[in-house]
């Protein structure tokens, strides 16, 4: 940790209302669920001139959004995914069948291949919520490489959404000034995977991405995780805007950021480290924040690990 940071152990949170923790839970979908939504607005624009012109499948989302305050409701959503893409790609072909002047407009394509990467992504946080919300507090051996892969593929979703205003780059040698570079270490004592709960794979991804979010292109994101006998540990870090030293544990709490945020568009809720947080504690973990205004942020997770034969030993996720 550079010496300049100032580090602080969380402690001792309140405990969320049911509204507030399916919110929480669902902070990686929210995310996703706000970009398909701009990206369909987008397409209403491009060609009706009308944010609303694809009044169907943005009904779908708006109810998929409202679905994440209730975790009963989000199930039936999920079981019925595949349907509702459908929908929202039809309304889609519908639109672009009345405006066949257009299918080859740039601005167009780019926001189809920007829907087909979003809902990449909707697929796999629905197939993981499925599997999690099956058994929420076991423990299974994920495959470091799939884990990689996963990030890979929300950077890549990531990237098409910023429509070319930077790139995300993993070789510092190919960095331009507009680039982010990211760098993502992954060991384990198990060899290629690394037993864990799912939901992890959840943080992982929310404080990678919170990481870009609030650093400049030119900046770097450092990812760092490690299974050893005893505990998982998590370290990302960033070249980022940092955290005031009197908000290091404020902007932990339900839907808080920053003061120094207030410029940065976001998709999401200011939920990512509140999830990080509380999924930390759930597994008997503790969570450290280490900042600095103008350097940086560096978020430290460490979560004991139970008996090696109480974790599942044949699935791979």
């Amino acid at each position: 940790m550079p010496l300049d940071f100032i580090e602080r152990e969380i402690e001792d949170l309140p405990p969320l209302n049911q509204e507030e923790a399916s919110l929480v839970d669902m902070h990686s979908l929210l995310n996703v669920l706000n970009i398909l939504h701009g990206e369909l607005a987008l397409i209403g624009l491009t060609l009706a001139r009308d944010s609303d012109a694809l009044r169907g499948a943005l009904g779908v989302c708006s109810q998929w959004l409202a679905d994440l305050r209730d975790p009963e409701r989000l199930r039936r959503a999920a079981d019925m995914f595949p349907a509702l893409r459908s929908r929202v790609m039809n309304d889609v072909a519908r639109l672009m069948a009345q405006h066949p002047d257009k299918e080859n407009d740039l601005e167009l394509l780019e926001s189809r291949a920007n829907l087909d990467s979003v809902f990449l992504v909707l697929d796999l946080r629905m197939r993981e919520l499925l599997a999690r919300w099956r058994k929420p507090d076991e423990w299974v051996p994920m495959s470091l490489a799939q884990l990689r892969l996963n990030l890979l593929q929300v950077f890549a979703a990531i990237g098409k959404n910023s429509k070319g205003r930077y790139r995300i780059i993993y070789n510092l040698a190919m960095q331009a000034p507009s680039d982010y570079y990211v760098q993502l270490d992954f060991d384990s004592t198990e060899g290629d995977s690394a037993t864990m709960p799912p939901v992890l794979h959840d943080v992982i991804r929310d404080l990678i991405a919170n990481a870009r979010k609030y650093t400049k292109p030119g900046g770097a994101i450092t990812a760092g995780f490690y299974a050893s006998q005893d505990e998982l540990k998590l370290v990302v870090q960033d070249t980022g805007r940092g955290i005031p030293e009197n908000e290091l544990t404020e902007v932990v709490k339900f839907g808080r950021r920053g003061s120094n945020v207030g410029d940065v568009r976001t998709m999401g809720a200011g939920f990512g480290l509140t999830k990080a947080y509380y999924v930390t504690k759930q597994f008997g973990g503790r969570m450290w924040i280490a900042s600095r205004l103008g350097v940086g942020t560096r978020i430290t997770l460490i979560i004991p690990r139970p008996p090696l034969d109480y974790c599942p030993k044949d699935m791979f996720l």
